[in-house]
């Protein structure tokens, strides 16, 4: 065996590893869900005397959802004397004319609602957050993005978790009032409810430190002050600053059972934005606070499972690695012997991929009834989980050379069922090269699919076929979703700001 041969296989086995020890992972944060279910959070008795709530609304731009947002929080039951609604108006279209017009609307109902407009935009979401919590009025602070739809009993039921002058923060689960528009919202929608009922549920019940989601939320006010504040540093203001709280010692809670509905992105270069933003925030979060982590006087188990958080975003670089590394060393190992192939490379990769299956399986059982029926899309999750590579990788990069980004939003079209059209609408957002790569590494896998075919390499066809559709379905969706109805629409739309 030469020493390129040699090269390629040991840097093949070794990214193979870490993705399986990442994978084993999932694992874990199933067994920590699983084994503290008896500790579901329980409500306190109602806070004596009742405090002041502000809610926050951050906009951007948000022409279509702004006016359903506001009315939605408007219902929220509470007492009106004790309620107070900021709406954080960024914008610089038509929103501004909608949300203001709404907001008046309902103030002339009695209703404690102020229209807050900022010309400069400094540090975006955060600092947006930051300019209302100056002069709000609340004690806890409650916070929706654009595309959230508040139940009228949101505040009722997250507010008694606040009985324990501990707990910091209190966070919903999203929901989902657009999962069935197409295959790409019920991927989301899937992917979504392990990040919330696993990851934090069994994060949370367990002890382990996790993240306020940037919405439907509260937060206790001396909880930011005490932490530092709105910080906008990275691009994920919400998890930087959930970790800076719970290292001064405050308490967060996950409430599984309290849902606030949302709408998912219906178009694909708005998720792979999301994605992309989230990625790039998450790398910038690690690199600002694990090293603090690490060194703080907290429990051995807090800290690895926070290393493991942090640090779960690098694996896009090492998938990247892998794509260009299968089919080479496929051939390599073909010639050495095809049992030898199949003991080492086919237990790794089942040990990756086996447990994403495990993860999203036992999270569906755990929320719906139908959970046997949804399994069917845990193979498309897992393609468009490696289709997705190559977006995080470019997010990872950045963060790591210190690239400067707008804070740009997702773009919401205000769909919330499958006769609603987001085509000809604004903030479509414009491609360049990134979805020619992915359609590049779609037809590699195309042609490393009948490689094996044709060399009767069986067993390894089902994990082919898993990097083939993810490139090939994210490149393809890319640039057809651009130019659908192009004549009604304006390209390269800048976004930025919001969720």
């Amino acid at each position: 065996m030469t020493l390129t041969e040699t090269l390629t296989l040991v840097s093949y086995f070794f990214v193979l590893i870490i993705l399986a020890v990442y994978g084993w992972h999932r694992y874990y944060l199933v067994y920590l869900y699983m084994s503290n279910r008896d500790k579901e959070p329980k409500q306190g008795p109602p806070l004596a005397p009742t405090p002041v709530v502000t809610i926050q609304l951050p906009l951007y731009n948000e022409m279509y959802v702004a006016d359903r947002l506001i009315e939605a929080v408007c219902r929220v039951d509470f007492p009106r004397e004790l309620l107070e609604i900021q709406v954080l108006d960024d914008s610089t279209d038509e929103t501004r004319e909608i949300a203001e017009l709404a907001a008046r609307r309902f103030a002339l109902q009695g209703i404690d609602i102020k229209y807050i407009h900022r010309t400069d935009r400094k540090g975006y979401k955060a600092g947006a957050l930051e300019a209302g919590l100056e002069v709000a009025r609340g004690e806890f602070i409650a916070i929706f993005d654009a595309d959230f739809i508040p139940t009228s009993d949101f505040l009722t039921s997250l507010m008694p978790h606040f009985a324990d002058p501990g707990v910091g923060m209190v966070q919903a689960r999203w929901g989902h009032i657009n999962q069935d528009y197409s295959l790409l919202t019920k991927i989301q929608s899937i992917l979504l409810d392990g990040h919330f009922v696993l990851e934090h549920g069994g994060r949370s019940r367990g002890g382990r430190f996790f993240n306020f989601n940037g919405t439907a939320g509260v937060w206790r006010r001396t909880a930011i002050a005490d932490a530092g504040g709105w910080q906008h540093d990275t691009l994920t203001e919400d998890l930087d600053l959930s970790y800076r709280a719970q290292l001064r010692g405050w308490r967060f809670v996950f409430v599984s059972d309290v849902i606030a509905p949302a709408e998912v992105p219906v178009e694909m270069n708005a998720f792979k934005s999301q994605q992309h933003r989230w990625a790039k925030g998450s790398v910038q979060t690690c690199l600002k606070l694990l090293p603090r982590i690490l060194r703080a006087d907290i429990p051995l188990g807090v800290k690895v499972e926070a290393f493991f958080h942090l640090t779960a975003n690098f694996n896009y670089i090492l998938m990247c690695v892998l794509s260009v590394l299968i089919f080479p060393s496929m051939v390599i190992r073909y010639n050495m012997g095809w049992y030898e192939m199949l003991l080492i490379d086919v237990p790794l990769f089942f040990a990756a991929t086996f447990s994403f299956c495990n993860f999203y399986a036992v999270c569906q059982r755990e929320i719906h009834s139908d959970w046997r029926a949804r399994l069917k899309y845990v193979p498309f999750l897992m393609s468009v989980g490696i289709g997705l590579s190559i977006n995080n990788t470019r997010a990872v990069v950045e963060a790591l050379v210190k690239k400067e980004t707008e804070f740009a939003r997702t773009p919401k079209y205000h769909i919330e069922a499958d006769a609603d059209e987001w085509v000809g609408k604004k903030y479509r957002q414009s491609v360049a090269v990134q979805p020619l790569i992915e359609l590049v590494l779609g037809l590699y896998f195309t042609w490393t699919v009948f490689y094996a075919l044709a060399n009767g390499i069986y067993g390894t066809l089902p994990f082919l076929l898993l990097f083939q559709v993810g490139f090939l379905y994210t490149g393809l969706l890319s640039v057809v979703q651009q130019y659908a109805g192009d004549d009604a629409v304006v390209l390269n739309t800048q976004v930025a700001g919001g969720k």
